[in-house]
C-alpha cells in the first residue's frame, strides 16, 4: 500500500503538478514523450485504472485516505499520496468539484486512426468541438449507445482534460478514441482515410438535401462516421460537402438545431436502437 505524506502548505512542491501547471502545460511537460493528465473523481480515477492507465501522485482530502487508497491504489506500493485537510484543498481551483480526490496519471501514446477504426461499424468523427462540458457529453452518449470509437479533429478541446473527463463520467476510459494529426484533418485527407477504411461519412447538417436520421440508407451502412462540428457554426462547408450524405433531425416547433451533445445523443440511438448487445 502506498505511503501517506501529510501536506499542511499549498505552496508546496509535492502539489506543483496539481496546481501550479496549466491542463496545456502538462500536456506538453514531456515531449516528445506523453505528458500528464489530471483525473478527478473516485469513479473517474478508477476507470482510468482500468484503462491502464500509470498513475503518478495522488492528492486527497485526509479523512477520505483511509478508506479509498486501499481500494483504488493498493497495487502501487511506490505511489507518492499527499493527504490535507479539506479547509486547506478547497483553496485549489476547482477543488470543490474533485469529490477530494485527484490523480496525475501519464498519457498514453495516441493509436491512429486506422488502429482505431479496424473492426468497427459506427463511429464518431468531432470536428473542432471545443467546448470540453461538449466533449465529456459526447463521449458519455456515445459509450452508453453503443458507437464503437471517437476520433477527434486536432482543433477540438482535449478528451482528458479534468472538466471532459469528469461530464463523461469516466467514459472516456471505455470507448477507444485518437485524434486526427494537425496536418490530416478532415479537409486535409481525414474524409479520404474513412473512405479507404470503409466507411460512409455522414455530416450532421441542416441542408436543403438532408435525409433524416432514420433513413434507411444509414441505417443499412455496415460503416458509418456520424461527423458532429463545433458549437455554434456547426461543420465547415467543406467537410459537409466533401461527406457521403448530409443529415438532419427531425423537430418540432419550429426549432431547427440542438446543442450538439444533445443531437449527438438522439443520432446515436437512432443508428444503434437495433443492436442487440445493448442493455435493455
Amino acid at each position: 500500500m502506498p505511503q501517506i505524506k501529510k501536506i499542511t502548505d499549498l505552496t508546496a512542491p509535492e502539489l506543483d503538478l496539481f496546481s501550479r501547471y496549466s491542463e496545456s502545460q502538462l500536456f506538453h511537460i514531456n515531449e516528445p514523450k506523453p505528458g500528464i493528465f489530471i483525473a478527478e473523481s473516485p469513479n473517474v480515477i478508477e476507470r482510468a485504472l482500468n484503462a491502464g492507465y500509470e498513475p503518478l501522485a495522488v492528492l486527497i482530502e485526509e479523512k477520505q485516505a483511509d478508506g479509498l487508497i486501499p481500494k483504488l491504489f493498493f497495487a502501487y506500493p511506490e505511489l507518492p499520496v499527499y493527504t490535507a485537510k479539506f479547509d486547506l484543498l478547497i483553496n485549489l481551483t476547482g477543488f470543490a468539484l474533485t469529490r477530494g480526490l485527484l490523480c496525475a496519471m501519464k498519457r498514453k501514446i495516441m493509436p491512429s486512426v486506422a488502429e482505431i477504426c479496424e473492426g468497427k461499424h459506427r463511429i464518431v468523427v468531432l470536428e473542432n468541438v471545443m467546448n470540453p462540458t461538449n466533449i465529456g457529453a459526447i463521449f458519455r452518449s456515445a459509450a452508453a449507445l453503443g458507437m464503437d470509437a471517437v476520433l477527434l479533429t486536432s482543433g477540438c478541446s482535449d478528451p482528458l482534460y479534468r472538466r471532459a473527463a469528469r461530464v463523461s463520467m469516466g467514459t472516456v476510459f471505455q470507448i477507444p478514441w485518437t485524434c486526427f494529426p494537425k496536418n490530416a484533418d478532415l479537409s486535409c485527407g481525414g474524409l479520404e482515410t474513412l473512405r479507404s477504411l470503409g466507411f460512409q461519412t455522414a455530416a450532421m447538417a441542416l441542408k436543403e438535401d438532408s435525409v433524416s436520421i432514420d433513413d434507411p440508407k444509414l441505417l443499412a451502412a455496415e460503416k458509418l462516421a456520424v461527423i458532429l462540428g463545433t458549437e455554434g457554426d456547426g461543420l465547415a462547408s467543406a467537410t459537409i460537402g466533401g461527406c457521403d450524405h448530409t443529415v438532419m433531425i427531425p423537430m418540432a416547433h419550429g426549432v431547427d438545431s440542438l446543442n450538439v451533445a444533445a443531437a449527438s445523443a438522439v443520432a446515436f440511438w437512432e443508428l444503434t436502437k437495433n443492436r442487440k448487445d445493448l442493455i435493455s
